[in-house]
């Protein structure tokens, strides 16, 4: 079953692990972009999706599991970022998707994308991070507080979509209204997902994008990343130290956008995401 939007951008799904795996795209032929969320869900793609079709490219932003429309619940060891990139395979293979493969990854789906990357789990011809977790960025404060034993059970309902709310409205600053911010935390209000969202935060570990450093350094595929100046969360200080480390890296700047640029620039950004992946 699918849901066809006004902008020609279809929500549908796959089984995987026999639960839905649901996912954004637009339905046609052309080189796959696999498009990967963080600690939101596929919405911070929405944006972009209509553009990148019409360039030409297949963009599929997929909900992890438990998280935005996915069916499922993550625990702590199954939403670590090396099982959450396991996952990501196990979907792309669900899709028949093979051959060298374009990832783009947002927030924690960045340090999924790299770690795709480094350990090869799929052919990643190129991968462009949009204001992705790096080094030891994350988490960040608001993610950390859920962290640690007995955070879940005394955790409510208004806690999670208090502290939701407060991050979205900061990560999309200028483009932060309340329909947009309410449609963001549409997910959360489910408790299912709330659970898996907890799961996700206690997950995080930073020790995931430090281990791989030396292999990145050593990479040759093209790498670009697109950074919102603003970002509270993602410092742009990380991307500049990214860029400067890491070979075959050009950054891009969205000056007056934070944490989801995409929602403050999206013209932009897909020009640039067409561009690269296009090259």
């Amino acid at each position: 079953m699918s849901e066809v939007t006004d902008t020609g951008v279809v929500r549908t799904a796959v089984q995987v692990d026999g639960e839905a795996a649901s996912y954004l795209t637009v339905e046609q032929d052309g080189p796959v972009v696999l498009l990967l969320h963080g600690t939101y869900w596929s919405r911070v793609w929405f944006p972009v999706l209509g553009r990148l079709a019409k360039a030409g490219l297949r963009p599929i932003a997929v909900d992890l599991p438990g998280l935005g429309h996915s069916a499922g619940e993550l625990t702590l060891e199954t939403a670590t970022v090396p099982a959450l990139a396991d996952w990501v395979v196990r979907f792309a293979s669900a899709l028949k998707i093979s051959g060298p493969t374009a990832v783009a990854g947002h927030d924690i789906g960045g340090a999924i994308a790299q770690h795709l990357l480094v350990h090869d789990r799929l052919k990643v011809s190129r991968l462009a991070l949009v204001n992705s977790v790096t080094y030891d960025s994350w988490p960040a404060p608001h993610v950390a507080r859920f962290r640690g034993p007995g955070v879940a059970a005394g955790t409510t309902a208004d806690d999670v979509l208090t502290a939701r709310r407060q991050a979205v409205t900061a990560a999309l600053g200028g483009a932060a209204t309340e329909r947009r911010i309410a449609d963001y935390l549409d997910p959360w209000t489910t408790s299912r997902v709330r659970r898996s969202w907890i799961a996700l935060a206690g997950a995080a570990d930073s020790r995931f994008t430090l281990d791989l450093l030396p292999a990145l350094r050593r990479s040759t595929t093209p790498k670009l990343l697109i950074w919102g100046e603003d970002d509270p969360f993602e410092t742009v200080e990380y991307a500049e130290r990214f860029v400067s480390e890491i070979p075959h890296t050009v950054l891009i700047r969205i000056p007056d956008a934070g944490h989801i640029p995409t929602e403050n620039a999206p013209h932009q950004i897909a020009c640039a995401l067409i561009d690269f992946f296009t090259a």
